[in-house]
């Protein structure tokens, strides 16, 4: 591999896994809402 594929690699590496980070911690402090808690008119 190229010097300038290894960069791209990483650096597409670094965007997805800080983008599955952000969202794991993002769910974590704003977790979804329970079926049970809907209201019935939503459905």
């Amino acid at each position: 591999m190229t010097t300038s594929a290894i960069i791209f690699m990483i650096i597409s590496m670094l965007l997805i896994w800080g983008g599955l980070l952000t969202a794991i911690l993002h769910l974590r402090k704003h977790p979804d809402i329970p079926m049970s808690e809907l209201p019935k008119d939503h459905i």
